[in-house]
Formats: C-alpha cells, structure tokens, sequence
C-alpha cells in the first residue's frame, strides 16, 4: 500500500471517529432527532390558524373555557417521545402499546398544554390524542419524562 492511501485511510478513520463521538454525545445529551429540545412552543390565541384536527379542537375548548392564550407544543407522531411519556392509562408505551390499548387505533399524536386558570393557576399537561373509526379522542394524559 502506497504511503498517499494510507494517509487518507487514517483520515477517514479519525473522521468516523469524531462523527461517532459527536452522534453519540447528542444520543446521550437528549439532543437528537427526537428530542423534545427539537419542538417549540406555539401561541394559541384568537388569531391562531390550527394546523391539525387536534389543534383545532384544542383552540375551540380553549376558547370555551376562557383559557387564551395557550400554549402547544406537538411532537406528532415521534415514538421517542411517546416512550418518555408517563401517563394515567400508559407509562413508556410503543406503537404496539398503544394498538393493545386502543383496538382500531389509526393514528396518535402527543401534545403539551400549557395556560393558566382563573386564578393565575399555571398548568401543563401532557395529552396522548388516539384516532379511532375516524374519531379524535383523548388517550390519555400525563407528563413527558426527562
């Protein structure tokens, strides 16, 4: 082996090197796809166009209840973040949790609330949103584990 393709083979191995370390480090720091660091919060107040079926029930029950402004934080469908989820109903689910759970589950969705009562009460949930036959219900609700 020539003394140019040996350099370049040590290169390419510290360059594996140092993106395994870098990928790790995020895996351990929380910080990878996935993470919730990745999800912003969303202000929900009068002039907030939902994006979703869910979103939209929640600014109309918001709404309702005199709770405006709001605050959502949706992670969709991220089975990382479902897994940090700790619930009434489930604890650190997966997908075939949640079809053991809800027989006909179609889709599902997480999402943080986040408002303040009446009386200047602050308040944050966590809320798992399961499609069944068509229908939007909640699943459960709880909070996203560190």
């Amino acid at each position: 082996m020539n003394k140019a393709l040996k350099v370049v083979i040590i290169f390419l191995a510290m360059d594996a090197v140092a993106a395994g370390l870098y990928f790790g480090y995020k895996a351990l720091a929380g910080k990878g796809p996935g993470s919730e660091d990745e999800f912003a919060w969303v202000t929900v107040d009068e002039s907030y166009q939902p994006r979703n079926t869910v979103e939209e029930f929640l600014k109309a029950d918001a709404v309702q209840q005199g709770l405006l402004p709001a605050y959502l934080k949706g992670y969709g469908r991220n089975a990382k973040v479902l897994k940090k989820f700790r619930g009434t109903k489930l604890a650190g689910a997966n997908e075939a949790v949640l079809e053991m759970t809800f027989p006909g589950v179609q889709d599902w969705m997480l999402v943080d609330i986040k408002y303040k009562t009446e009386k200047e009460r602050d308040v944050q949930r966590t809320m798992l949103y399961v499609q069944v036959g068509g229908q939007w219900k909640v699943g459960d609700s709880g909070r996203l584990m560190k």
